[in-house]
């Protein structure tokens, strides 16, 4: 039988956070804009361009 310790035993998921904090960047611009996101705004609130060249060495 396994028992968990007393204490700091949250288990933290680094992925499924980062998620998190996209989606509630992606919220609030949405909800800041007039208008429907367009592609190339939802790209540059989720980072995708930095990610790309990130993960191209540039």
């Amino acid at each position: 039988m396994h028992v968990a310790p007393v204490g700091g035993t949250a288990v933290q998921d680094h992925v499924a956070l980062a998620e998190i904090e996209l989606c509630g960047d992606l919220i609030i611009a949405a909800s800041a804009a007039e208008d429907r996101l367009s592609l190339e705004s939802i790209d540059e609130v989720l980072k995708v361009d930095q990610e790309r060249g990130d993960a191209s060495g540039e």
